[in-house]
């Protein structure tokens, strides 16, 4: 299977400042310990994927946000 990128620009950005958002919450500890821990999970794994741009769950579902022409 190839990792072609299939995040668009917009979802890529949405991603990264939502999973800076979540480990902010979880740093602070506005978010109680054993919700933290999710919480830590959710906000690498959109961090990691904006970074990147490529999302597994797109990937097998076979859907995308990127347009074909980029």
């Amino acid at each position: 299977m190839k990792l072609a990128q299939n995040e668009s620009t917009a979802d890529r950005i949405i991603r990264v400042v939502v999973g800076l958002a979540l480990i902010a919450l979880a740093a602070t500890g506005t978010v109680a310990a054993p919700l933290s821990y999710l919480v830590w999970v959710v906000a690498a794994v959109l961090v990691i994927t904006g970074a990147v741009g490529f999302c597994p769950l797109y990937a097998i579902l076979r859907v995308g946000t990127r347009t074909a022409n980029r």
